[in-house]
């Protein structure tokens, strides 16, 4: 885990995983779509329009889906309301989800298409590798920032996060972790974690904090990672085959769906609807929402003729 990867020579200026890591997924994800866009005949200056739409609003997405999803976070009686709301805004901690970021960039995304007269289905399909691309970066993050994190496990591979990370607090905050006492603070009638600041301070309190850390956990983020970018390679590989347009879009989120939910299993959020008494997450009912639009979505497109692999003429590059 490593929130913080550098501060910026001769500053105090820290560069933080999460956010450099959504950087990275961003031009991955442009430098893609220019390539599929020049391939298949369109010009690949609209996906940098694109990304930038995509980044935008995807962020604003993901984030609200975050706060709704773990809305007793942000609504603690512990904290003032501007302390609340900056919690809530401050995305450099992490929490972001995928598919809250999905819902508010797709109408967004396709209001400009039609507004741009490109046709719908090939640029769903040039999409869909370039999401997962995102994806795949963006989990990255979340492990290097430790958000998002799996349920405790005693795998061989299982991770365990440091002292005050966010697996590490929630973990004694829900009773599953004892802290030491010298590493418990009462403020304002409420017990709290040293901060890691105030460690700096006092080597001795350091030192004890130096050895605690979560208990083991999977490590969700980088399942994630690894499932979009098969995913991605799965898009491509179809887009090597003659198919309908639209059908690499829903063949994406059929298996992202599936997979999501998977992971979900794999996790620990809380239930926002109970089917046959069992407790379903925000994530799993968006995944299984995926999976029934995408199955829709296949067999309507399914009902134009397939179009051949090579595509269009390839776009003049300068």
């Amino acid at each position: 885990m490593m929130p913080i990867l550098f501060h910026i020579p001769g500053t105090d200026i820290p560069i933080y995983s999460y956010g450099l890591m959504m950087v990275v997924g961003f031009l991955a994800s442009i430098q893609l779509g220019k390539y599929l866009a020049r391939r298949y005949g369109f010009d690949p200056e609209l996906f940098v329009n694109i990304g930038l739409i995509a980044l935008v609003t995807g962020v604003v997405g993901a984030r609200l889906s975050h706060v709704l999803e773990n809305l007793p976070e942000y609504t603690s009686a512990s904290r003032s309301f501007r302390e609340n709301l900056w919690a809530a805004i401050n995305i450099r901690s992490g929490g972001l989800t995928y598919y809250g970021g999905f819902l508010l960039a797709f109408p967004s995304l396709l209001y400009y298409a039609i507004k741009k007269k490109i046709p719908l289905r090939f640029g769903m399909d040039m999409v869909a590798p370039c999401l997962m691309i995102g994806l795949a970066f963006g989990r990255i993050g979340c492990f290097l920032n430790g958000c998002c994190y799996g349920a405790v496990c005693e795998m061989p591979w299982a991770v365990t996060f440091p002292y005050a990370s966010i697996p590490y607090t929630d973990q004694v905050k829900d009773g599953e972790l004892a802290a030491p006492p010298e590493l418990i603070k009462t403020d304002e009638n409420r017990d709290r974690l040293v901060e890691p600041a105030e460690l700096q301070a006092r080597p001795a309190l350091a030192e004890i904090a130096a050895h605690e850390h979560s208990l083991p956990l999977h490590p969700a983020q980088l399942y994630s990672a690894f499932t979009a970018l098969l995913i991605c390679a799965l898009c491509l590989a179809y887009f090597t085959m003659p198919h309908a347009p639209g059908r690499v879009f829903a063949l994406m989120l059929i298996v992202e769906g599936i997979t999501r939910f998977l992971l979900e299993l794999l996790r620990i959020e809380p239930p926002v609807v109970h089917l046959a008494g069992y407790g379903l997450s925000l994530s799993m009912v968006l995944g299984i929402s995926f999976v029934a639009l995408g199955l829709v979505l296949w067999i309507l497109f399914g009902k134009r003729a397939p179009q051949p692999a090579q595509g269009f003429p390839v776009v003049a590059t300068t």
